[in-house]
């Protein structure tokens, strides 16, 4: 794709949202570490992932689709901040911060999406 994925935007976020929910998920119960604690890391570590790999597979469409993983992992890990939530596991201001960092990720990875899209010469 000839661009670094250090260079996206998007990508940087996602670290930033990646390294914040490691923060916000050591505070969840122990007995949580093989639960939530791990799906909740796994699915932002993914976002993150899926951009890097995405770009360096050379073809818009194979990009496309590794964004759209990518945005996937993103509604996730969106859930699993609302179970969260539920079950009381992290204050409000940390999951707010957590949930306004994934939305912005998404808002970035559907403009992303949109200039990928073929025009209709």
């Amino acid at each position: 794709m000839g661009q670094s994925f250090r260079d996206l935007i998007v990508w940087q976020r996602s670290i930033e949202l990646t390294a914040y929910v490691y923060e916000l998920s050591t505070g969840f119960p122990k007995s949580e570490v093989y639960g939530l604690t791990s799906q909740i890391r796994r699915a932002a570590v993914s976002i993150a992932s899926n951009i890097a790999e995405g770009t360096g597979r050379g073809t818009k469409k194979e990009f496309t689709q590794f964004l759209n993983v990518a945005r996937g992992s993103n509604c996730e890990l969106q859930a699993q901040l609302i179970i969260a939530a539920k079950l009381q596991m992290a204050s409000q201001d940390q999951l707010v911060k957590a949930e306004t960092l994934s939305h912005e990720v998404g808002r970035m990875l559907n403009g992303l999406l949109l200039s990928l899209r073929p025009t209709g010469d």
